[in-house]
């Protein structure tokens, strides 16, 4: 079978993950409140554990559109003008978002499996990821087309650009404390993660 996954589908997955992964949010306060407070390997299990939410999120997205596109047929193309209306909706959210700076209270008590399990919890808590999926896959990928390798390709691209800008936030708030309290910093990645998203739903769209 052949790939549906070429180089520019992978340089795009990647970077829109990373903007995703980079915007302020309440994994983010997590991850940098447990690394500040507890030490950088709780920083890097609440990562892991948000690593592992999205795998969850990107498999049910990617199984279940296939599934909805043998089942759909050509009807499909509804679901890629609903999944990039999410889209656009999202990026203006982003866009007119203001950076909160409140924090999350660690305990220096806390173990490490609660580390990871504040992470999972808190992506398996936020139905606006498997809806983010939904919207974000047919964009890039040929669901009549994906294989096994394909499902491995995406999920240690997910791995590495979900997972990189989260140890970034741990390692930088050990080091400097909750650095997502710069207001403006914040705001630029928003303003900049909303253009983003908002552009692949106009893709979607006009693909669909």
């Amino acid at each position: 079978m052949e790939s549906s996954l070429t180089p520019a589908n992978i340089a795009a997955l990647t970077g829109i993950m990373v903007f995703g992964a980079l915007v302020p949010s309440v994994s983010v306060l997590a991850v940098s409140a447990r690394s500040a407070a507890l030490g950088f390997a709780h920083g890097v299990l609440t990562s892991v554990g948000i690593v592992v939410g999205d795998i969850v999120f990107i498999l049910i997205a990617i199984y279940g559109l296939s599934v909805l596109a043998d089942l759909m047929g050509s009807h499909f193309a509804l679901v890629k003008y609903l999944g990039g209306a999410y889209l656009i909706w999202l990026g203006t959210v982003l866009w007119r978002s203001k950076p909160k700076a409140d924090g999350v209270e660690g305990n220096s008590k806390t173990s490490m499996p609660s580390s990871f399990l504040t992470g999972l919890l808190i992506t398996l808590a936020d139905q606006k990821a498997i809806l983010f999926y939904l919207g974000f896959f047919p964009a890039f990928i040929d669901l009549s087309a994906i294989s096994l390798a394909d499902t491995g390709i995406i999920l240690i691209i997910a791995t590495v650009a979900v997972g990189g800008p989260k140890l970034l936030y741990a390692f930088m708030a050990e080091r400097a404390g909750l650095i997502f309290r710069n207001s403006k910093a914040a705001r630029a990645v928003n303003i900049t993660a909303g253009s983003v998203m908002a552009g692949v739903g106009v893709f979607l769209v006009a693909k669909a």
